[in-house]
């Protein structure tokens, strides 16, 4: 039978190797630009179609089927108060929204210019374990912030 020699791996062993993506600029740019134009186009819809309104939005499966705030109830009404300038009201309909929307914009910030430069460093075990502790610390959070706000009242989604 062949033995098979395990070794630990050292924080700075290299997990994933450097890249360069040989497409031209223009290619690399296509899939961030897209998205950011979508976006652009989603909260200007947003900012001139009003949540609060009944009739525009579907209703959040979770708070239809059992009646409980979900992580994400209220994003929509949040983000069109902060798209008005209305921080506070953004906060009173969920209060990740802080947390959210500028993570989501410097993750695109991130991509732009990894997009841009067509080159993507080395991955380190460190760096590699970081990462995962990441996310699964902002997974920890939002699922926590769901159970919690159905039992803090404000914290709920004002609805």
């Amino acid at each position: 039978m062949d033995q098979v020699a395990v070794t630990a791996m050292a924080p700075n062993d290299i997990v994933e190797a450097a890249r360069l993506d040989a497409r031209p600029r223009p290619r690399r740019l296509l899939a961030p630009l897209v998205t950011g134009a979508v976006v652009i186009i989603g909260c200007g819809y947003l900012w001139a179609v009003d949540p609060n309104e009944p009739g525009h939005y579907p209703l959040c499966p979770t708070r239809a089927l059992f009646g409980i705030d979900c992580p994400g109830c209220g994003l929509l009404r949040g983000t069109h108060d902060l798209l008005h300038g209305d921080v506070a009201g953004a906060v009173d309909n969920n209060a990740l929204l802080i947390a959210l929307v500028p993570a989501a914009i410097a993750l695109w910030l991130l991509w732009l210019v990894r997009s841009w430069r067509g080159y993507r460093d080395e991955v380190t075990r460190a760096e590699f374990n970081r990462r995962n502790m990441i996310t699964y610390v902002s997974l920890g959070v939002v699922l926590t912030f769901g159970v919690i706000r159905n039992f803090v009242p404000f914290l709920s989604s004002g609805v």
